[in-house]
């Protein structure tokens, strides 16, 4: 067998390895975008056996398999009418997680951008060390950092309000992490040709620098918006109080309750909380590739 060949069935083993991987990753989305069409009488003879295991207060194996489908027999949006109308809580969650993941989002973005210019632009003693302390930071997992976040928290009267989730977010690592890497890579000539014309600091870093590494900021804005977006521990730990969470929590926190519960509506409420970062995703696809894989500078 020539290496050329080997070469070939190689590539097409990887090929069959990912498209497979691919497959068996979008299948569960598939899958609740599809039964959110559903009924509530197929959804029930469908996944009977699991709802029954779910809601008992005492637990029993049941050895009936439950029937996983991908195209109703009867497609309906009543689903949805249940989520959008006649339930409001589920969007009111729904608008609780945008807005608390938006100004995160948008806030770390601003901070980030003036703390990266400042990394990539001066250099002192202390330069170099606080940037260390930020890979650290960057480094630890959020459970590692969730304690001393309760503690400051508390001792300004912040739990049980969104600025608790909030101020934490705004200043996370990870956004001046990547785009100090980023405008680092920026050629110093285009700086001393902006000063030689006239330009100050201001006008350099948004004339010259923002413009250069724009598909790097679109794409760490999504990555800050998905992650946020899907946050979990955090409103669990720092909103406590009953009345706060009924009026504080976001949806990602809210799904599991309505998992235990009625499974169709959380099909259809799944599929709503999908849409964001899905509509992210188709638009600033170009955006993420370009700032992960090319570092976002455009010569």
């Amino acid at each position: 067998m020539t290496f050329r060949k080997r070469t070939r069935i190689f590539n097409i083993m990887i090929a069959v390895f990912v498209g497979l991987s691919a497959i068996m990753f979008i299948l569960p989305t598939v899958l609740t975008i599809a039964n959110s069409f559903m009924t509530s009488n197929e959804i029930s003879a469908n996944y009977g056996a699991m709802i029954g295991n779910m809601t008992d207060s005492k637990k029993v194996f049941i050895s009936e398999n439950v029937n996983l489908k991908f195209i109703p027999d009867k497609a309906t949006l009543s689903q949805y009418k249940n989520v959008l109308f006649k339930n409001p809580e589920y969007l009111f969650k729904f608008w609780n997680s945008i807005i608390l993941t938006v100004p995160i989002t948008v806030f770390q973005l601003a901070v980030a951008i003036l703390t990266s210019y400042g990394f990539s632009r001066y250099n002192n003693k202390f330069k170099n060390l606080i940037f260390f302390a930020y890979i650290i930071l960057m480094l630890m997992p959020y459970q590692v950092t969730l304690v001393p976040n309760y503690l400051v928290a508390k001792n300004f009267n912040l739990l049980d309000t969104r600025w608790s989730i909030i101020l934490p977010g705004i200043f996370s690592p990870f956004s001046v992490f990547l785009l100090t890497k980023v405008m680092r890579r920026i050629p110093i000539s285009y700086v001393e040709a902006a000063k030689l014309d006239g330009a100050n600091e201001w006008q350099i870093m948004t004339q010259i620098y923002l413009p250069m590494c724009k598909s790097a900021v679109i794409s760490v804005g999504m990555l800050v918006f998905i992650d946020y977006w899907n946050m979990v521990e955090q409103p669990m730990i720092l909103i406590t109080d009953p009345d706060a969470v009924s009026a504080l929590h976001p949806l990602s926190v809210f799904l599991s309750q309505i998992n235990s519960g009625d499974i169709g509506l959380a099909f259809a409420v799944g599929t709503v909380y999908m849409i964001p970062t899905i509509l992210m995703f188709l638009y600033g696809e170009d955006y993420l590739v370009e700032g992960i894989t090319a570092g976002g500078i455009k010569g």
